[in-house]
Parts: structure tokens; C-alpha cells; sequence
């Protein structure tokens, strides 16, 4: 049984969207000016794409993974829904903003990831047709975001690599609206999901999910 759910996984998208906005809106916005030649909308789009095809990816691997030693070690099983249910609560104290509890795995995805991806930028720029915009978008997709590993931690205990990418897939729709909205749209629903007590709400959603998985997990160690 999946206890991380597809709705869970929507809702940290959409509430992390507005940190999506800080670390991809200025490349998406900045591909949209880069070409006279490419139509914006299409842009945003294939950017977008990419991105969500690799969070897709990523969940897919993961997934095969975790789902491959879980299925010949129960106690490995339970160990990743233990570690699902901490980063339930990890993400819920980053959400509320009470402490930044995943800058480290930002900072570890940096150095085993990210800095040796981003290399292939000098590939793909400069970005002059849309398969480079679609290209360019799941490149970035692997930018180190502390939501975005968190998520895929979830993964590892999904119970097949499909729904690992459906996990991932239903992350990416909820960080939608924030990437494809544009100027006044994208301040309104950034300070709608900044607000305290919005944060704090959907914070406590994550939090109490997170016991709930840890009660379950630690539950079914005991017996």
C-alpha cells in the first residue's frame, strides 16, 4: 500500500511553487526574451515540459529502486516509510518556515548532482529553437531544490517505478500555476501562498501527515 499520496505530493508542489519562482522564474522568464523568434507561450510550455518529464524520470529510477530491496527485506521496506514520514515533517517545518531543515540536502544534491549536470549548459545555449527550450527545461529540472529531493525521497517507498513517476508528475502540476502564471498573477499567488497563515496551515497538513506515516511504519516494525 502507497501511503504517500498523489494529493499530498500536488500539494507540496503547489505550496513550494513560490520557491520555485525564486529559483526557475528567472530562467523561464529569461528564455521567453531570449528569441524574438520563438513564441513566448510555447516557450514557457516546453520549458516546463522538460522539467516535469525530468522530475518524472528522477521518481521513475528512485522508485525502481527503493521498490527492488524493499520487496526482498520487510525491515528495508518499513525503513523507507520511516524515512518518508521524517521527511513529511522536515518539509512541514521548511513550509511554516520555522527552520530551514532541508538546506543540506540542497547543498549534498549540489555537489553529487547538480555541479557536474550543469555542464552541459554551454550545450544548449545559446537557446534558439524549442527542442533546446525542451532540452534546457530537463536539465534544470535537476537544479538542487530542497522540495524537489524531498519528494523524491517519497518515492523510494512507492510500490512500483510507475507510481514513483506519478508521484513526481502530481508534484510538478501543483508547481504549475506559479510557472506559467506571469506578472501580476504570479505576485498575487505568491503572496497568497506566502502568507502566514496559509503557510502555517499547509505546513501543519504535512506535519501531521508525517506522524501519521511514522505511527503506521513504526507500528508494523513492532509487530
Amino acid at each position: 500500500m502507497n501511503e504517500i499520496s498523489l494529493l499530498s505530493a500536488f500539494i507540496m508542489g503547489l505550496v513550494g511553487s513560490g520557491h520555485c519562482l525564486v529559483m526557475c522564474g528567472g530562467i523561464a522568464s529569461s528564455l521567453q526574451l531570449a528569441s524574438s523568434t520563438l513564441n513566448s507561450w510555447r516557450v514557457s510550455l516546453l520549458y516546463n515540459t522538460g522539467r516535469i518529464l525530468s522530475y518524472m524520470l528522477a521518481g521513475t529510477l528512485v522508485a525502481a529502486l527503493g521498490s527492488t530491496f524493499a520487496k526482498q527485506n520487510t525491515t528495508f521496506a518499513l525503513s523507507l516509510k520511516v524515512l518518508s514520514g521524517i521527511f513529511m515533517l522536515l518539509v512541514g517545518i521548511y513550509v511554516m518556515r520555522l527552520a530551514s531543515t532541508l538546506k543540506w540536502l540542497e547543498a549534498g544534491a549540489k555537489t553529487v548532482i547538480w555541479q557536474h549536470l550543469v555542464k552541459l549548459n554551454k550545450y544548449l545555449l545559446p537557446v534558439t529553437s524549442y527542442a533546446r527550450v525542451l532540452a534546457y527545461g530537463m536539465l534544470w529540472g535537476w537544479l538542487p531544490c530542497g522540495l524537489v529531493y524531498s519528494a523524491l525521497t517519497w518515492t523510494l517507498q512507492a510500490d512500483s517505478a510507475s507510481y514513483g513517476a506519478l508521484i513526481m508528475l502530481s508534484f510538478a502540476l501543483g508547481t504549475l500555476p506559479a510557472m506559467l502564471a506571469v506578472g501580476q498573477s504570479a505576485q498575487q499567488l505568491s503572496r497568497f501562498l506566502n502568507h502566514t497563515l496559509v503557510r502555517v496551515g499547509l505546513g501543519s497538513i504535512f506535519i501531521w501527515y508525517g506522524i501519521y506515516l511514522l505511527i503506521i511504519a513504526t507500528d508494523r516494525l513492532v509487530h
